[in-house]
């Protein structure tokens, strides 16, 4: 059978694709979701420079290669995004399609660097807001440790905070994460995430694991992620493919606060970087597997019927 792979984002487990893993086993794929590094399952590194892009694509290399190593449909969402892109620029011969929900190619690499150029002005005025939406980034970088601490010190209270449904009418004004380093951290003086029912998007027996797995773990590993922009930029750089040949999916999620890419500059260069490039627009949040599945795996399927991809 026809290989896909799913690759989760922060701070996620596989099992956030379980929607797609159903729908696309059931068309006759054969789908994996892995846990990626730091996270349930797989190891958690302590060194933070070990959650490098590319020591992650060696991990989904070696995955690969268990698997067979024929040529897989890579489906990607947040930081499991730049895995896949990096997988598409890098080892061409492992891609026979990309996708991604929400967070767009870009060529020169995913950081912070080249985020903050792409920031909507309009929205986030440079005076006001450097780093635009992408403050709560920068903290990682200068307050690792408090953040971790933050985040770790309820975690069924975080995980209940971000996996919440996106709506079509947001707060007016910035996003929440561009006032993270001036509140001083995600919660301000509380250092904790208030307590919040827990969102049906996900199920109680997923929330249990999720919550589980990162009591184990903790967010030392997930948000190591966010400190590797030096290495990242160079790994980039170092791309023999950095204009993508392969059929190329970008589903927008209409209400994402952060990854705003249908009014901002945002998906800009991957629109010029990518060959075969077709988009879909799903109305729903950030996690927009989770949120809206039916909308989301229609939006894969159709384009693998459109490129003659499907089994």
């Amino acid at each position: 059978m026809p290989l896909m792979i799913f690759v989760h984002g922060w701070p996620e487990l596989g099992l956030v694709w379980r929607a797609q893993v159903e729908h696309f086993t059931a068309a006759g794929w054969d789908c994996v979701a892995p846990d990626m590094r730091g996270y349930g399952t797989a190891s958690v590194p302590a060194r933070p420079d070990a959650y490098a892009l590319e020591h992650i694509v060696g991990d989904m290399l070696d995955l690969h290669d268990s698997l067979g190593g024929e040529p897989a449909v890579w489906v990607g969402h947040d930081w499991g995004s730049p895995v896949v892109w990096s997988l598409a620029a890098h080892h061409r011969e492992r891609v026979r399609a990309v996708a991604s929900l929400c967070v767009p190619y870009l060529p020169e690499g995913f950081a912070l660097q080249t985020l903050v150029p792409l920031v909507d002005r309009d929205a986030y005025p440079a005076d006001r807001f450097p780093y635009g939406q992408w403050d709560y980034y920068r903290f990682y970088a200068e307050n690792f440790d408090r953040a971790v601490a933050d985040f770790d010190a309820d975690v069924a209270a975080t995980v209940s905070l971000l996996y919440r449904r996106g709506r079509p009418d947001p707060a007016p004004g910035p996003a929440r994460s561009a006032r993270v380093r001036e509140n001083g951290g995600w919660f301000g003086p509380a250092r904790r995430a208030p307590a919040l029912p827990r969102d049906d998007m996900l199920s109680v027996e997923d929330y249990a694991v999720l919550v589980a797995a990162l009591n184990e773990t903790g967010f030392r590993g997930p948000c190591s992620w966010y400190v590797n922009d030096e290495a990242n930029l160079a790994y980039a750089a170092r791309a023999p493919h950095r204009r993508l040949e392969m059929p190329v999916l970008f589903v927008h999620a209409a209400w994402d606060g952060i990854c705003e890419t249908l009014r901002s500059p945002l998906a800009g260069p991957m629109r010029a970087a990518c060959a075969n490039l077709t988009q879909a627009t799903v109305d729903a949040g950030h996690e927009v597997m989770l949120q809206a599945p039916a909308q989301t795996n229609a939006a894969i399927a159709g384009w693998l019927a459109a490129q003659r991809l499907a089994p």
